[in-house]
């Protein structure tokens, strides 16, 4: 079976696309485990200096495709066992597997972005979003709560107050409320465009210190001062000494 994640490279850019549109990109759990794979794969060419993660046809995502993961029920606790070497399991790594990646991750957002599809972008470390996305923490339609590391990621975009109402509700809420609460990074006509105008920026900047910053802010972001002011000189000491050496020579 072909995968329903596609994945190209062109020059600096890795293009991570949801390729299952006859579904509104609905997840299944081959698909998860494809996003692992992929990322993985990205991880490992040194040329990448961005991901642009982006779905095929009229949305992002519509989420986890409920009928299809609840027909092999295995599979589902398969995919709920995590890894100890990582600390996530196949759901959760589908999404935190784009933070691990030391290059930028833009997600270009259009149509649904429900449930898992949301979580998804919200692990990427920016969201641009075209004027008719749409989104939703659906998963108390399902007597579920957020989870592939939706609380996480929320805990570190918005307030509380607006994550329980977002959950709690499952309301879907439109990309212009979304950018005001911070849920997104910014509504963009075309959000591939802007995620490719943002990645020519960064190229401008040296791969070590976006590498570093992302590391820094990952690791200390919710520590306390002391802990984060450790972390950063950790993260800022070898820098220094690449840039003393590169000056060397």
């Amino acid at each position: 079976m072909a995968s329903k994640i596609a994945l190209r490279f062109v020059d600096d850019r890795a293009y991570v696309t949801l390729d299952r549109p006859d579904k509104h990109n609905g997840l299944t759990i081959e698909m998860l485990r494809d996003l692992v794979t992929t990322a993985h794969t990205v991880a490992g060419n040194q040329a990448v200096r961005a991901v642009i993660l982006s779905g095929n046809g009229p949305s992002f995502s519509s989420g986890l495709d409920i009928a299809g993961a609840s027909s092999d029920p295995l599979a589902v606790i398969r995919g709920f066992i995590p890894l100890p070497w990582r600390g996530t399991n196949t759901f959760q790594e589908a999404c935190w597997a784009w933070r691990r990646l030391s290059v930028p991750v833009i997600a270009a957002v259009h149509g649904h972005c429900y449930g898992g599809g949301l979580q998804i972008a919200l692990a990427a470390d920016v969201r641009f979003a075209s004027p008719d996305a749409e989104f939703s923490v659906m998963e108390a339609r399902h007597g579920l709560v957020p989870d592939m590391t939706g609380a996480a990621t929320l805990s570190r975009l918005i307030g509380i107050d607006k994550a329980l109402l977002l959950t709690m509700t499952a309301d879907i809420v439109d990309a212009a409320y979304a950018e005001r609460i911070g849920l997104i990074t910014e509504v963009a006509a075309d959000p591939v465009a802007a995620a490719e105008r943002l990645a020519d920026r960064i190229a401008l900047r040296a791969p070590h210190a976006i590498a570093g910053a992302k590391q820094l802010f990952d690791r200390s972001w919710h520590a306390s001062a002391r802990r984060s002011f450790a972390i950063e000189r950790a993260t800022q000491l070898p820098l220094i000494l690449r840039q003393a050496m590169s000056r060397r020579h």
